[in-house]
C-alpha cells in the first residue's frame, strides 16, 4: 500500500485516495522531519501531478463539527485543514474534496488507495488510514504513547482485475457525490471561513481503465459495500436528499455476506475487530451476535481477537480491562446453554489497537476492509467497503497461519508452518480446552510445543466473562434503585423505632 501512494513508477496515470483521514506531513517512510530524504505526503502528491498522474483526494468531512474549534467528534476539522494545507500546492488545486455527504450522525469510514500503474489496475482495501502512527509492523515495539509501548495492527486488501474495476467505480460514486454537494463553508478562525470544496474543481472521474481477469485459480472475490439511503440527511425529515449515482435505498451488503459466511461455519469463526460493542447508529436487525451465539451452540469455535490498548485519539481509559465487553456477553455467551459456552474465546493483545475489520471462517473465507463488526457498519450509518474471498485453495490458511503466528510472536519457520496449518492442532493455541487429546500438555504454552514454536514474548491475554448472567444495564439500574430504595426504608423504621 505504502509503495502504492508512493508513485515510484511515473508510468501511473490515475492515482485515487479516500480515507477517514490524512496527514499531509507524514512520509510515506516514516522519516521525520529533520532526517534526511524526509518528504512530505502533501508535496509527494503534487510532484505526482507534476509527473501526469491524475491525483484525487477524498476526505470525510462534517459542516459542523469540521467548523467548530473544540468539538472533538472524529477527524473532520482536522481533515478540513488537511485539505486546506494539500490545496496550498498549485497542483492540488481542484483535486481535493471534502465529502459532507451522508448520514448526519454517520461518517465515510472506507479507506481506499487506487494506482494505475503500467497498465495494470490495483485497488488497496482496508482499514488503513494514512497517518504516520498507523504504519507499523510486527512485533509492534517501534511506537509509544508517552514512556509505556504502543502498537498498531491493521490491515488491507490488494485486488487486481475486475475487483479493482469495481473498487474503483465505487471511488467513482463517491468523487460525483462529493462533487455535487451543494457549497458549504467551514470556520478557520473566529472571523475567517473557507469554503469547503472551493471552484473549480475536478467533477468528474473517468470510467475504470481496462481490468482484465487476474489468474487467481478456485478464488471468488466480491467487493462489499455499506450505505445508508440519504445523501444529505440533517434536521432529520426537514432536509433530506437522496443519492445522485449512488443506490437510492442503501446498500448493506458487507451484513448479508458476514451473515451467510457465518451461517455456514463448521469449524471456527476468526474475527479481529477494534470494538465488539454498540454505539449510537446501529440497529438490532443488524447485530451479527446472535449468529455467533448460533454458530457456538453447534460446536464452532469462535475467537474475537480485539485491542489491549485503544486507538489514542478515541477518548476514555487508554488500556481495556480484562474481560469480554457488554454486548458479547449478553448476546453470545449468556444466551448458551453452560456446556456451549466453551465454544467461545475472546483474547486482548497487550499495548496493542487491533484495528483490522478482518473474519476468517473454516479456511475458506475471508473478508478485509473498512466496516467494523458493531451494527453501526453494518447498516451503512458509516459508508463502508471491504472485500471478501471464497477459495477453494490454501490461500485463506495461509493467511490464518501467517497471522496466528504473528499473535504468537513466534518466527514462521518451515518447522512451525504445517502444525500451524493443522486446523485441529492450531485451535488450541486459544484455548487448551480446544487441542487434540494426542496433544502434549503445554502445547502453545511451552516453547518447542509443538517443534518450532519460539516466542519472543507472550501478548495474547484471554479475557473472562462477567458474572453470570451478566444483567441488562436497566436491570443493573433497576436492581440498585431497588436497594437504595430498601435502605432508605430501613434507615427510616430504625429512626421511628428509636423514637
Amino acid at each position: 500500500m505504502r509503495s502504492g501512494v508512493s508513485g515510484r513508477n511515473h508510468r501511473s496515470l490515475h492515482r485515487p485516495v479516500t480515507g477517514l483521514n490524512l496527514e499531509p506531513d507524514m512520509d510515506l517512510r516514516g522519516l521525520a522531519p529533520d532526517e534526511e530524504g524526509y518528504e512530505a505526503l502533501a508535496d509527494r502528491f503534487a510532484r505526482l501531478v507534476d509527473a501526469g498522474v491524475d491525483l484525487r483526494v477524498l476526505l470525510t468531512a462534517a459542516v459542523f463539527s469540521g467548523s467548530v474549534p473544540g468539538v472533538a467528534i472524529g477527524p473532520f476539522r482536522a481533515n478540513a485543514f488537511a485539505a486546506l494545507e494539500l490545496r496550498r500546492r498549485p497542483q492540488l488545486a481542484g483535486r481535493v474534496l471534502l465529502d459532507w455527504s451522508g448520514s448526519g450522525i454517520g461518517c465515510h469510514h472506507q479507506k481506499v488507495v487506487l494506482t494505475h500503474v503500467g497498465g495494470e489496475l490495483t485497488a488497496f482495501v482496508g482499514g488503513l488510514d494514512l497517518s504516520a502512527n498507523r504504519f507499523d509492523a510486527e512485533p509492534h515495539d517501534r511506537l509509544s504513547i508517552g514512556e509505556e509501548r504502543w502498537g498498531w495492527h491493521d490491515g488491507a486488501a490488494a485486488l487486481r482485475g475486475p475487483g479493482a474495476a469495481r473498487v474503483w467505480e465505487v471511488y467513482r460514486g463517491r468523487w460525483t457525490e462529493a462533487a455535487t454537494l451543494p457549497p458549504r463553508r467551514f470556520m478557520v478562525g473566529p472571523t475567517d471561513w473557507e469554503p469547503m470544496n472551493p471552484e473549480p474543481f475536478v467533477a468528474d472521474l473517468p470510467p475504470s481503465p481496462p481490468a482484465p481477469p487476474y489468474p487467481s485459480p478456485g478464488t471468488a472475490v466480491q467487493v462489499l459495500r455499506s450505505l445508508r439511503p440519504w445523501k444529505i440527511d440533517h434536521f432529520g425529515m426537514l432536509y433530506r436528499r437522496h443519492w445522485t449515482v449512488l443506490p437510492r435505498h442503501g446498500v448493506q451488503e458487507v451484513f448479508h455476506t458476514l451473515s451467510a459466511a457465518i451461517r455456514g461455519a463448521r469449524r471456527y469463526v476468526y474475527l479481529e475487530d477494534q470494538y465488539f460493542f454498540e454505539v449510537p447508529g446501529g440497529r438490532r436487525a443488524f447485530r451479527l451476535y446472535g449468529l455467533l451465539r448460533d454458530a457456538a451452540a453447534r460446536g464452532v469455535k469462535v475467537v474475537l481477537v480485539c485491542s489491549g490498548r485503544k486507538d489514542p485519539v478515541d477518548a476514555g481509559v487508554n488500556k481495556f480491562r480484562r474481560r469480554v465487553t457488554g454486548d458479547v456477553q449478553r448476546g453470545v455467551i449468556d444466551q448458551l446453554a453452560p456446556g456451549d459456552r466453551g465454544n467461545v474465546i475472546m483474547h486482548r493483545i497487550e499495548d496493542l489497537t487491533v484495528h483490522t475489520k478482518l473474519a476468517l471462517v473454516d479456511d475458506v473465507f475471508a473478508s478485509i476492509g473498512s466496516a467494523n463488526f458493531f451494527s453501526r457498519s453494518m447498516r451503512g450509518t458509516d459508508t463502508e467497503l471491504s472485500t471478501a474471498f471464497v477459495t477453494a485453495g490454501d490461500q485463506v490458511r495461509d493467511l490464518r497461519v501467517r497471522l496466528w503466528a504473528e499473535h504468537l510472536r513466534t518466527e514462521l519457520t518451515d518447522e512451525l508452518a504445517p502444525r500451524l496449518a493443522d486446523l485441529d492442532l492450531a485451535l488450541g493455541m486459544w484455548r487448551p480446552e480446544w487441542l487434540p487429546p494426542d496433544a502434549p500438555a503445554g502445547t502453545w504454552r511451552v516453547p518447542g510445543y509443538p517443534a518450532g514454536f519460539a516466542p519472543a514474548e507472550r501478548v495474547l491475554v484471554p479475557v473472562g466473562p462477567w458474572p453470570e448472567p451478566s444483567p441488562r444495564p436497566l436491570r443493573r439500574a433497576a436492581h440498585g434503585a431497588r436497594r437504595g430504595a430498601a435502605k432508605v426504608a430501613e434507615s427510616g423504621r430504625r429512626r421511628l423505632s428509636s423514637s
